[in-house]
């Protein structure tokens, strides 16, 4: 019987790693790349019109996507959600939720005011015209809801994750109400969404939940490093704010988007077909091209 040294093992044990690190490395400086590129993109947007920025906010996302080797996949009500005027909200799991949305339906995000320091991505961000909101000062809650009344008013998409910090994905937070305000004041629609990441094959994939302590370098190696990330995400139907306080529709939402957590079954690719939430539009979004962005 030929015996192998511990030498050898230890050798065959750490190539998978080692693969695994190399092509980790490798996208990490695609990403860089990507982001500086995505800093030239912005710093045009003021000689650009909305609709052409929205073009761009697209493309670079799916972009980003396909270089974190991200699948997105999407089901749902999703022609609700392209009328104007309509008010996003979602589970929160990680930045990389923002990226998801955008790359299908770019729309003006609210983020807690420490995003917008961030390296790099922190200007890109505030390229986009991202709502930025100080938490812990009560007035900052009543200006951003004056801006999004403002922007829904106006025709324009917001999205912003009512739960205020993520969670694993495992579990859904509680939603808070405060920055609904703004949508019932001028009686715009809800549009909730369900966001789950998985392995392809219905299993929960926690390597893009940015949670605890963790940094955005830590996040996002552990993406890089991730074997088999999907993300997908549910547009429901769409709830009305007409004769609704900002409470109900927080609890309305939080009750809708964890009930379709719930019935998503294994094949995240097949949702079970369910009365309530009947599955209108399904795509699944592979890596883009250049083309992609001309054709859009």
């Amino acid at each position: 019987m030929t015996s192998i040294s511990s030498t050898a093992a230890n050798r065959i044990f750490y190539l998978p790693k080692l693969r695994t690190t190399l092509i980790a490395a490798v996208r990490g400086l695609r990403v860089a790349s990507h982001v500086l590129y995505g800093l030239l993109l912005v710093s045009l947007f003021p000689l650009l019109k909305t609709t052409a920025q929205h073009h761009i906010v697209k493309y670079w996302s799916r972009k980003l996507l396909d270089i974190l080797h991200v699948g997105l996949e999407t089901h749902g009500y999703y022609p609700a959600v392209t009328v104007q005027g309509r008010l996003l909200l979602a589970n929160h799991i990680s930045w990389l939720d923002a990226v998801a949305l955008n790359a299908v339906l770019p729309a003006y995000f609210v983020a807690k005011h420490e995003v917008g320091n961030w390296p790099l991505l922190g200007w890109i961000f505030h390229g986009i015209h991202t709502l930025f909101i100080k938490r812990d000062f009560k007035m900052d809650t009543l200006r951003i809801n004056h801006q999004i009344a403002k922007l829904l008013a106006q025709g324009e998409r917001v999205a912003l994750f009512p739960q205020g910090t993520t969670t694993d994905g495992t579990q859904l937070g509680h939603f808070h109400s405060s920055l609904l305000q703004g949508a019932v004041a001028i009686e715009a629609a809800i549009c909730p969404i369900a966001i789950r990441y998985h392995d392809g094959r219905g299993k929960f994939n926690l390597d893009a939940a940015f949670i605890g302590d963790m940094t955005f370098i830590q996040s996002l190696w552990k993406i890089l490093c991730s074997p088999a990330l999907h993300v997908t995400l549910m547009y429901l139907p769409t709830l009305t704010s007409i004769g609704k306080n900002r409470r109900m529709l927080a609890a309305e939402a939080q009750s809708t988007i964890y009930r379709a957590l719930a019935r998503l079954p294994c094949n995240l690719s097949c949702p079970a077909p369910d009365s309530s939430v009947m599955v209108t539009w399904h795509d699944i979004i592979l890596p883009t091209t250049r083309a992609d962005f001309i054709n859009s």
